[in-house]
């Protein structure tokens, strides 16, 4: 087959069927025009192939395969030339397509249309073979077993996925750091987030955090301006101020997880509150067995006595810090955290978030403090009814069962929230853990420092000591 084209004329082409003895005009005036086949055959001698020659097969010169059937006709592959001429009367062949017969072919006829040069005089529209419309950007095609190739359903993309073209076989994905619009025909730029400190979540946590730490301030000020009193004795001063001070620093420890993610807040806000919060939790631990020495203490003949003192809650304290302390330096050695971005787990966000490096560590660190809460627990709940003064135990057992809960609570909701929101309930895990312990333990106190002054007389000590 070819098609001739001209700037001047168009020349048609023929395509014969000796059998039939006809001619069919092709792109002529007339296309359904047929000239006498004998006036074609008068110029041709026919070849009469003989039987043996039916189903031979070979390869000619150019390494094209030549081949005919059991019924003597040829099969091979055919080209389709565009026959371009100019107004000089010289022409050039352009090879536009080809026609493959073979049954293992996937593709029977091949046409590129934009390398054909139609002439300048013709101006119709190119017939499209189709039995349906074209699928707009935002679907793909689907076939239609049983149908022709050009019959489909248009599908629309999946969730994340976009065409920007008519008749796309496939959708794709944007790039990391797009998404895609509404209609999934092209990519939106994604925007950047993180728990900002202007945006209501942060600002109230930086609220809360602040108010819990100013009443810290309080309460220690309270404890400095009654040093010398009843109840400030009973209850271990230096540990009281040290608890205190752990506190009011885990209060502030909570704002290094507001604001952008960088490299030296993603290197303190972990370790830093792993080293403060297992100082808080020591004391407890120190207070709980503070009290159960000094009770076994006063037993006659016991030797207790020279294990109650400050050397033993300073040595507690110490060590327990000591050994938090190293897993935050084995952790920052090995793996440390780092500012990173999470451009998955929302489709129009990239999250700017701290990556905790070491896994393993990060939990570990976690467990440690846990470990030490659930000693003080258990500690103080088995001691609870011991005749303590001003009931320390009760108020030790109560506050790390507040704390305890907290913890337990925030390894499931940490797991399954992304994004800003699981910096948010750390921060609150953080701050009602230390909110708890701060009120158990120093509320009572202030309570009769403040309210009931009668009560913190030494008498009142005796009187509750036995």
């Amino acid at each position: 087959m070819e098609i001739l084209s001209t700037p001047g004329r168009f020349i048609p082409n023929y395509k014969c069927d000796f059998q039939n003895n006809l001619v069919a005009v092709i792109g002529g005036p007339n296309t359904n025009d047929f000239l006498d086949g004998a006036t074609i055959l008068s110029q041709y001698k026919i070849a009469q192939l003989h039987h043996f020659l039916r189903g031979v097969s070979f390869n000619n010169s150019a390494g094209d395969k030549i081949s005919f059937d059991e019924n003597g006709e040829f099969v091979g592959r055919f080209d389709i030339i565009n026959w371009v001429t100019f107004p000089n009367q010289s022409f050039r062949r352009v090879k536009v397509g080809t026609i493959d017969p073979d049954p293992l072919s996937h593709h029977l006829l091949t046409i590129r249309e934009d390398e054909i040069i139609w002439p300048t005089w013709f101006n119709q529209v190119t017939p499209l073979s189709m039995c349906n419309d074209k699928c707009p950007p935002g679907y793909r095609k689907a076939k239609i077993e049983g149908k022709p190739f050009c019959c489909y359903n248009c599908v629309p993309c999946p969730q994340g996925e976009i065409t920007n073209q008519t008749d796309m076989d496939k959708c794709f994905r944007c790039p990391e750091d797009q998404y895609p619009n509404n209609k999934q025909d092209f990519c939106l730029f994604k925007y950047i987030t993180y728990l900002f400190y202007e945006e209501t979540l942060g600002s109230s946590l930086v609220t809360v955090a602040i108010i819990l730490s100013f009443m810290t301030i309080w309460v220690l000020g309270v404890f400095l301006k009654n040093h010398n009193t009843p109840i400030i004795k009973a209850n271990n001063r230096s540990l009281s101020y040290t608890l205190l001070i752990s506190l009011l620093l885990s209060f502030l420890c909570s704002l290094l997880f507001i604001g952008q993610p960088m490299k030296i807040t993603c290197l303190l806000r972990q370790t830093a509150f792993g080293i403060i919060f297992s100082v808080a939790v020591s004391c407890m631990l120190a207070k709980t067995i503070t009290v159960v020495l000094a009770f076994m203490a006063t037993k006659p003949g016991s030797r207790m006595r020279t294990w109650v003192g400050k050397k033993l809650t300073l040595s507690i304290v110490l060590s327990c810090s000591f050994i938090q302390s190293l897993l935050c330096i084995v952790w920052l050695g090995m793996s440390p955290p780092f500012p990173d971005l999470d451009k998955h787990s929302f489709i129009s966000e990239i999250v700017v978030e701290c990556n905790e490096g070491s896994v393993v560590m990060f939990y570990s660190v976690l467990s440690f403090m846990g470990f030490l809460a659930i000693i003080s627990f258990v500690v103080a709940f088995l001691a609870r009814k011991l005749p303590d003064t001003f009931q320390e135990t009760k108020s030790i057992t109560f506050s790390m069962l507040v704390f305890c809960s907290v913890w337990l609570s925030f390894v499931p909701a940490y797991i399954s929230t992304k994004g800003k929101y699981t910096v948010a309930v750390e921060i609150f895990s953080i701050l009602a853990s230390s909110a708890g312990l701060l009120s158990c333990v120093f509320f009572p106190k202030c309570y009769i420092i403040i309210v009931r002054p009668d009560l913190n007389k030494r008498e009142q000590l005796i009187k509750r000591g036995n």
